[in-house]
């Protein structure tokens, strides 16, 4: 695996999980609730996080929503963030990383 990786193996939610459970991540997680959870996958444009105590919620911390110099953090390294936004069209929650 390069630097740079989709998130892929069992502690990836599947796709149609995250689909069906949208709703209910989406008022467990409002924008300005802090969250936890490990980088599962890193993409030049941000890192996706497996949110702690939600089942079969994803985070995208995107490198615009980081402070600038900011690197991103390994994989499955420990971050907390705060919820900034929720994409719907493709069932992401969108995270700022402190920095």
């Amino acid at each position: 695996m390069g630097e740079y990786a989709w998130p892929t193996g069992p502690e990836v939610p599947a796709a149609e999980a995250v689909r069906q459970s949208w709703a209910k991540t989406v008022v467990a997680l409002p924008v300005g609730a802090r969250v936890g959870g490990e980088v599962i996958g890193r993409r030049r444009f941000g890192a996706f996080i497996r949110v702690e105590g939600i089942p079969n919620a994803v985070a995208l911390a995107e490198i615009t929503a980081m402070a600038q110099g900011m690197e991103l953090p390994p994989l499955h390294a420990h971050v907390e963030g705060t919820v900034i936004d929720h994409a719907h069209h493709n069932h992401q929650v969108k995270i700022r990383l402190p920095g």
